[in-house]
């Protein structure tokens, strides 16, 4: 079995969509590999770019950036999870309907 190398950019971007999906499962499932892998170049990329001066050094703007990207992420995640569970019950609207019966 041939061993599979991966390029900076494709493992960048395997932690972006496993940060915007927010399950390394996920985005391993979508790209076909190992979840370990992701998790390991996550490990790296957040080791290497993040620290508490880089963060603190931020502009106003730049971290509202931030701010709104974990907004929506954690909407992302609501939203997946909703469509998950309206899966699992088909036909279900999420509303309820009260019938009345007939009265004479």
């Amino acid at each position: 079995m041939k061993k599979r190398v991966y390029d900076v950019e494709f493992k960048k971007m395997a932690v972006e969509l496993s940060d915007a999906k927010g399950s390394v499962k996920e985005a391993a499932e979508e790209l076909d590999i190992d979840p370990g892998r992701i998790s390991n170049w996550r490990n790296h990329y957040k080791s290497a770019h993040t620290s508490t001066a880089s963060i603190s050094n931020l502009s106003a703007e730049q971290k509202e950036i931030r701010r709104l990207q974990k907004e929506l992420r954690e909407a992302q995640q609501e939203r997946d999870i909703l469509k998950k569970r309206s899966a699992s019950f088909p036909g279900e609207t999420g509303s309820i309907q009260i019938y009345k019966g007939q009265t004479d």
